[in-house]
């Protein structure tokens, strides 16, 4: 049983590396602008260039957080005119 309270996630971050660290930042934020570029060409994007729906895309997009959804949306969720 641990005996710190509230403090193991600042333990932890502080033990990783620094390159670590650097990664895991840089990921966020690309997993942060591929999520609001999704939405955002979802937002424009007319219902008939999407292949689905575009709610359970953008819900999918919501719930995810690696990225995978982002990707699939500009992969093969979009209809090319």
């Amino acid at each position: 049983m641990r005996s710190d309270r509230g403090g193991g996630a600042r333990q932890r971050w502080n033990a990783l590396s620094r390159p670590q660290r650097v990664a895991i930042v840089v990921l966020g934020l690309f997993e942060a602008v591929a999520k609001a570029a999704m939405l955002v060409d979802l937002r424009r994007r007319p219902a008939e260039q999407v292949r689905g729906r575009k709610r359970l895309w953008a819900a999918t997009a919501l719930v995810n957080s690696a990225g995978l959804a982002q990707v699939a949306y500009f992969v093969v969720g979009r209809k090319r005119p």
